[in-house]
């Protein structure tokens, strides 16, 4: 879903950035130390879900403050980073890692979740980022599906291609969580030309190496809470660019999130099967009757 969507925006508009400015920024190769430290920053971002299921810890990041519940429930989305200023440096790579948050009111907990495993659809979501996708396999609670994305910036027009593992869990009460990785990235060489390449793994400009995506959500005060954190492994930014490129990469991690839960929030609406009545009965007909009419 746009969970890991909106990282490949991100990082395909930072490559078009770096790669249209002066200075070294060429070809890059994935390290096996990159690799390494990729790994570990993924470990403890999911073991950081399985603390938030610890008694007395409030599963939704959302739930951490008071102020941003209500700017959820006044239809803002909120977006942070999540390390620093949502960038970290590893070897020879950026780990780039936001969480952003949208209430949608008068949804259901069925209808998100058929949202974000029509993979087939993706392209109709997303576009124009996501130029195809496509399901490949469901297992119930876990798909295999593929990607690719593609974005213009400056002079530069990146397209790369990615499949994906995808896991639900359940938690009861209404709440559970997705976790997304890719288990392939491939750069596309001269996207939509007679020359077309498909590059090998971990070969190319370094747009994106690895993506890596967590969603949570809650159906209760009469719709459901969606946040995703994205994180993404990219190739590491020229330190005499730094100054430059890093406050573009802050404004376009902002504004993709943003647009990608917006864009999540509309297609939940755009079916009015996927949308709680007014009228509901039964034990969740209190909380989604509050909703209506938000």
């Amino acid at each position: 879903m746009s969970r890991v969507m909106k990282a490949a925006e991100v990082l395909l508009g930072l490559a078009g950035v770096v790669a249209a400015l002066p200075g070294p920024v060429g070809a890059a190769e994935l390290q096996k130390d990159t690799l390494k430290a990729w790994d570990e920053y993924v470990r403890n971002a999911d073991a950081r879900i399985r603390a938030r299921l610890s008694a007395g810890r409030p599963f939704l990041w959302a739930d951490e403050s008071p102020d941003r519940i209500l700017r959820l429930r006044r239809g803002e989305i909120v977006v942070a980073p999540v390390v620093g200023h949502g960038t970290r440096s590893v070897p020879h790579a950026l780990v780039h890692d936001w969480i952003g948050a949208a209430f949608l009111p008068n949804a259901t907990l069925e209808g998100l979740l058929s949202v974000i495993h029509d993979y087939d659809r993706y392209k109709d979501f997303y576009k124009p980022v996501v130029a195809d996708s496509k399901a490949i396999a469901n297992t119930g609670a876990g798909q295999k599906f593929t990607m690719t994305w593609r974005h213009r910036v400056l002079f530069i027009d990146a397209a790369v291609e990615g499949q994906y593992e995808a896991h639900d869990t359940s938690l009861g009460g209404r709440r559970g969580y997705n976790i997304a990785g890719t288990t392939q990235v491939r750069e596309i060489q001269d996207y939509g030309q007679s020359g077309e390449k498909l590059l090998p793994a971990g070969e190319g400009s370094g747009y994106i190496w690895r993506l890596h995506s967590i969603a949570r959500y809650e159906e209760r005060d009469g719709g459901v809470y969606l946040e995703l954190e994205a994180i993404a492994l990219t190739r590491d930014i020229p330190l005499s660019l730094a100054w430059l490129v890093s406050p573009v990469v802050h404004r376009l991690s902002i504004n993709s999130l943003t647009t990608t839960l917006a864009e999540t929030r509309d297609a939940v609406r755009s079916n009015p099967e996927l949308v709680a009545s007014c009228s509901v009965h039964g034990p969740m007909r209190a909380n989604r009757k509050a909703g209506c009419g938000d």
